[in-house]
């Protein structure tokens, strides 16, 4: 694992580097999206090395990242007002090749700005009363915008940034966005992005990741017993980022230094077995602060029915395949309604839309679980969670909840009498 590319580990799976080389030299916008530590950060790295990348986080609006994107450029982006047809802000611009930017722009676009230029404290402002302007500036910096993690920004503010994309698609500013989901929900949210976007999903099957292994293997000269190299694929769940960790375990548990001369045999399935049940305890904090973030949760929700609970069992029950996949609404209301004859689907749909909220840190990262209001279905975001659920043995704190739930029903039944 490494925030920068390795060459070594660094795979090109289904050829992708140049299907989207080929689609950066068109008009379009590029959707890049898989799990969690599936490679698409390096990808994109190594398709748009120059970009300007915002972050989003639960909680972040499109103006955060209109502020953002022209604040790597260095200049401030104050917001006035926003609705659904206009924009209206301030540019401010110290530097003087932030005020070149916005002078060669307003230039362009016939508008006249005060300045001065020989005093670098006083600041160069312009108004703007729509996107045309920072779309302008995006394209006069002759740098891509990319935008990651967009499955944190709420439902509302990607259906506001799939509309602002047909705007700045219109405008000849092409968008690179980068996120966690199954299908084309960009195009779900504004089907007028039909044509304007292509999508790429990094999804790797037991031979892309065979390929990674070899890759690496040859460069260490390691040998993998056939028996080890299928358990180690198997267990990273089609997931690149966690197979290099896993692969890294076992070299360690296999007291692997260095490269020799001679081939090191990895031949003990049992050093695999010790890796992953080390990186399993490895991720128990992480897995047990997002348990009590879920929890907290879900007590300072007011529910009778335990309908937040309930979903997050039924969730929890599923075989590894099934959450791979994805956990479809309508199975989860089939169960819980059996148990709960009280649940409603429209109360667990309004639950499932509001389930991502609760697993957020105070930095607004920290989900393993999304809603795809689309389709209707739970995703697992992280899919270490796969390994962990087969490695740790845990007790999930909405199984207490629902007891809880379930005693206070049988009091009241009991009193009632």
């Amino acid at each position: 694992m490494s925030n920068e590319i390795l060459e070594d580990s660094y795979v090109d799976r289904g050829k992708l580097d140049k299907k989207i080389q080929r689609a950066l030299g068109r008009k379009s916008h590029i959707v890049i999206r898989g799990a969690s530590k599936s490679g698409k950060s390096w990808l994109r790295q190594q398709a748009v090395p120059d970009a300007i990348v915002i972050q989003c986080r639960l909680g972040k609006t499109v103006e955060d990242l209109y502020v953002e994107s022209l604040g790597a450029l260095g200049i401030d982006l104050v917001v006035g007002r926003r609705s659904a047809q206009s924009f209206s802000g301030t540019l401010e611009a110290s530097a003087s090749s932030a005020k070149l930017l916005i002078l060669s722009v307003a230039a362009k676009l016939g508008i006249s700005i005060s300045h001065d230029l020989q005093t670098e404290t006083r600041p160069l402002s312009q108004n703007i009363n729509d996107l045309r302007f920072i779309a302008e500036i995006l394209l006069e910096s002759g740098r891509r915008l990319v935008i990651e993690d967009v499955h944190y920004l709420s439902l509302d503010e990607r259906r506001r940034l799939a509309f602002d994309l047909k705007t700045l698609w219109d405008l000849g500013v092409f968008v690179v966005i980068v996120g966690v989901w199954k299908e084309q929900s960009l195009i779900d949210l504004n089907p007028d992005l039909s044509s304007r976007v292509k999508e790429f999903s990094v999804v790797w099957e037991v031979p892309d990741l065979t390929r990674i292994i070899d890759k690496g293997a040859k460069v260490l000269n390691v040998e993998f017993a056939s028996d080890v190299a299928a358990a180690l694929t198997s267990s990273a769940f089609g997931n690149a980022g966690l197979l290099q960790a896993l692969v890294l375990g076992t070299l360690d548990e296999a007291g692997f230094e260095q490269a020799r001369r001679e081939a090191f045999v990895v031949d003990d399935v049992d050093s695999f077995n010790s890796a992953a049940m080390e990186h399993a305890e490895s991720l128990n904090t992480l897995y047990q602060s997002f348990a009590k973030r879920v929890s907290s949760g879900i007590r300072r929700r007011k529910n009778a029915t335990g309908i937040y609970a309930h979903a997050m069992k039924i969730v929890f029950e599923q075989d590894d395949e099934t959450l791979r996949r994805g956990v479809a609404l309508a199975d989860i209301f089939a169960v819980a309604h059996e148990r709960e004859p009280r649940i409603l689907l429209p109360n667990l749909r309004t639950a499932m839309q509001k389930i991502e909220g609760l697993q957020i840190d105070s930095d607004g990262r920290g989900l393993v679980l999304s809603y795809d209001e689309g389709n209707q279905q739970v995703n697992v975001v992280d899919l270490q969670l796969l390994l962990y659920r087969n490695y740790a043995t845990v007790s999930w704190p909405w199984e207490s909840i629902l007891d809880e739930v379930s005693d206070k029903t049988e009091a009241y039944a009991t009193d009632s009498e």
